[in-house]
């Protein structure tokens, strides 16, 4: 057994000591209930809707290297003390000075790893990361990373548990988005966010419904189980700029199964035990040997309709 957390938050935009006063409350509160592997959301350390209004030099000013910048250097010394392989996102700013956005996860051994996120479209200012990333943990089971967007597209959790991954980290700031797509996600009304203590049913009602868990149903099990693997979605939740994140934190097991999720309104932490021993002889394992490769061609061919992310995402 591993006994897992995903944490939803609601981040202040820029204010890197608030947002790590929360990854430390939660470390702390998982410590306690014996958690090996916590997840948090996103950017949660920047803050993330409100960095599609900054410029490059803005951008840059909230940026820190990796790993040897001052927020990993801290998430390293928490998963230490905390005895916890810890995961939260942030602005990398690269040996070349490009500027990505980057999940950090520490393990307790002092390893570091980060995942650039393979499309990112919050800014123009902003490269996409061109790897996947698994690795081993201490845990003596490998660990993938997606970031949000990375999720959307099933070629990238395929690969990634081809590479071996076990448990996938699916940090995100997403539901509660405004939707070209008329059958998808779509706006909540940031009156019900302010509101949610006097009234706290009408906009958990919301974050049940389509705009958060009902839209989240739709295809994030099916990563789980189609590909074999556990799964811990985080998220932001509450008022991220001009939108208002639906959290829905939860765990899966690799047969697509909730083992733990919220629909508070509200900072919030689930915690699940992972039964490892179900990942030998579960539905997606077993087909996956059943794969075809020779056939597979197509989907590595450019079709020509490819967008950046940037253009996928806004196109009108």
């Amino acid at each position: 057994m591993i006994r897992a957390a995903s944490v939803q938050f609601n981040h202040r935009a820029g204010d890197l000591a608030y947002n790590f006063s929360r990854v430390e409350y939660f470390c702390q509160q998982a410590a306690e209930q014996g958690v090996q592997l916590i997840l948090f959301p996103e950017m949660c350390l920047s803050g993330y809707w409100h960095l599609r209004n900054l410029d490059r030099p803005a951008l840059t000013a909230l940026s820190e290297t990796v790993p040897d910048g001052p927020s990993t250097r801290r998430l390293s010394r928490l998963a230490e003390k905390n005895k916890l392989i810890i995961g939260a996102g942030l602005i990398e700013r690269g040996a070349d000075d490009r500027l990505f956005n980057t999940f950090v996860v520490c393990d307790i051994d002092g390893a570091v790893h980060a995942h650039r996120k393979i499309h990112c479209f919050i800014s123009e200012h902003m490269a996409s990361g061109s790897e996947y990333t698994v690795f081993d943990s201490s845990l003596d089971y490998k660990i993938g990373i997606l970031t949000c967007y990375d999720n959307n597209l099933i070629e990238n959790v395929r690969i990634t548990a081809l590479m071996g991954a076990d448990i996938l980290l699916a940090p995100h700031q997403t539901g509660g988005v405004q939707s070209k797509s008329p059958y998808a996600m779509g706006r909540i009304d940031l009156a019900l966010w302010h509101d949610r203590e006097k009234n706290p049913g009408i906009i958990e009602e919301e974050f049940r419904g389509e705009k958060g868990r009902g839209w989240l149903m739709r295809w994030l099990p099916s990563r789980a189980h189609d590909n074999g693997m556990f799964l811990l979605f985080s998220n932001g939740v509450g008022i991220d700029d001009d939108e208002v994140r639906t959290g829905n934190a939860m765990i899966i097991d690799c047969y697509g199964r909730i083992l733990a999720e919220t629909w508070q309104a509200k900072d919030d932490m689930v915690i699940a035990d992972l039964d490892m021993s179900l990942l030998d002889n579960c539905t997606g394992r077993r087909w996956r040997k059943g794969r075809k490769p020779q056939l597979y061609g197509p989907i590595t061919e450019i079709s020509g309709t490819e967008l950046d992310p940037r253009a996928a995402r806004f196109r009108e």
